[in-house]
């Protein structure tokens, strides 16, 4: 079975442009969340049978907008064609190192072409990154570096976080210190709620500390302790009232369901889009 840290590994392309903000609007007295988007990792093994028909799919479950991790040897042109027949947008994609340095002109052609706001760097596995500070404050200019490659672009650079970010290292949380070493103007943040809890993390003192950094927010559930199972959003522990309320401090934009190993694909994904569109503030 492919890991999300093997897959990631493989990804070399993608995302970044313009998209109108998620927004939380009233409705008879109450908030509800009005955008919804879904990580297509969730259903990687149906876009690896058919493109098109997943996307399909997912748009008839309700999502508008879509983050991509791979383009399963679509041509950016042909993928955007899809997307805008199915009223589907990509505000961000997920991408390794490799794509924000090495392959950085590929990666922000196909984000230009797909309508891409964000382009995300989805995990840092090089060994020994975030055993020392100095580690984890080189990978902080890495990341000033990638962000002002897409500044120039007319992009968003973005990181997204597992739990690793959250286990201490000479006394400080990695992500703490990415935060700190990183330029607001240059670099966003994708908190992952999941593995932010599943790693003792606590997001809402994050808000609180980096008010507006955290410009997307990845959304699924967890069994709770000792084992954190990853379950559909609803089914789980993880309070998201309070969690993606208005006035945390995080600054949302876009709320991205996922789930990383679903027993059923499609039926995780429409009972999460189900419970976030029922949510009420």
């Amino acid at each position: 079975m492919t890991t999300r840290r093997e897959f990631i590994g493989t990804l070399a392309a993608a995302s970044a442009a313009a998209c109108m903000p998620n927004r939380i609007h009233a409705l008879t007295g109450s908030r509800r969340l009005d955008r919804i988007g879904l990580q297509l990792y969730t259903v990687r093994r149906e876009m690896a049978g058919n493109v098109e028909t997943t996307l399909q799919h997912v748009a008839a479950i309700g999502y508008r907008d879509v983050e991509f991790a791979g383009y399963y040897d679509r041509e950016p042109a042909k993928l955007r064609a899809t997307l805008d027949a199915l009223q589907l947008s990509a505000p961000s994609a997920h991408v390794g190192l490799p794509g924000v340095e090495a392959q950085w002109s590929a990666t922000a052609a196909a984000a230009k072409v797909l309508g891409h706001r964000w382009v995300i760097v989805a995990s840092v596995n090089e060994r020994g990154t975030f055993d020392s500070i100095a580690g984890v404050k080189a990978l902080a200019a890495r990341f000033n570096a990638a962000g002002r490659r897409a500044r120039d672009a007319g992009l968003r650079f973005g990181f997204h976080n597992h739990n690793v970010e959250f286990r201490k290292v000479e006394g400080a949380e990695p992500l703490e210190v990415l935060l700190s070493e990183t330029d607001p103007s240059l670099v966003d943040f994708e908190m992952d709620l999941y593995w932010a809890t599943q790693g003792g993390g606590d997001p809402l003192a994050y808000f609180a500390r980096h008010t507006g950094r955290f410009k997307l927010a990845h959304v699924k559930d967890s069994g709770g302790p000792p084992a954190h199972e990853m379950r559909d959003v609803g089914a789980g522990v993880i309070d998201w009232k309070k969690l993606l309320a208005p006035g945390t401090g995080a600054g949302f934009e876009r709320f991205i369901v996922e789930h990383d190993q679903p027993k059923d694909a499609f039926a995780s994904v429409e009972a999460s889009y189900r419970y976030l569109k029922a949510l009420e503030f």
